[in-house]
């Protein structure tokens, strides 16, 4: 009875254990990826998967794979939400230069070392490139107008500008909120 007793704490730590992996598992960058590329100095898109775990929020960082470009991972995001699905990231948090290598890593907001996901290597493209597919060719131009013009132009233009396949309820939502209290 004892050994059995000895063998259940430890079965069920690595029953968690498994099950923690797995959970961190279920969340996913889907955007950027070496088919989505940011650009330079602009508003881009960053999505992943959000419905399929436990996770209710976590860290941004950005890595670049040549410690030459950047030596370690930085944040960019210190809490995201995960119900969000999906969200714009601003060139004032994120103005890396034009190149390859880059990935994102979603972390956990307290130990930035316990990485959930990360993206596959993505390309940021120079200032004034056209979006991929996601976003219309336009919407590069209008994002890069408005974020001379002020918050509110901003804010009207990027939720025009993403595409809202992929994009989470909370964005749409927020978008429509945002355009609906412009009216006003």
């Amino acid at each position: 009875m004892v050994k059995l007793m000895n063998f259940l704490p430890r079965a069920a730590l690595l029953v968690l254990a498994t099950l923690s992996s797995v959970v961190k598992a279920d969340l996913e960058v889907t955007s950027p990826s070496s088919s989505v590329w940011w650009v330079a100095q602009s508003q881009n898109v960053l999505s992943w998967t959000c419905q399929n775990t436990t996770i209710t929020s976590f860290g941004v960082l950005i890595n670049n794979t040549d410690p030459k470009v950047l030596v370690s991972p930085m944040a960019i995001i210190s809490i995201q939400q995960n119900f969000d699905c999906s969200i714009v990231v601003t060139q004032d948090q994120a103005s890396q230069p034009a190149g390859t290598g880059w990935t994102i890593l979603l972390v956990n907001p307290v130990n930035l070392t316990d990485v959930y996901a990360t993206s596959q290597e993505f390309e940021i493209k120079p200032l004034g490139s056209l979006y991929p597919s996601q976003v219309t060719p336009s919407a590069n131009a209008s994002s890069q107008t408005a974020s001379s013009t002020g918050t509110a132009s901003t804010t009207k233009s990027t939720s025009a500008a993403v595409s809202t396949k992929g994009l989470g309820w909370g964005m749409v939502a927020g978008a429509v909120a945002g355009a609906f209290g412009m009216m006003l």
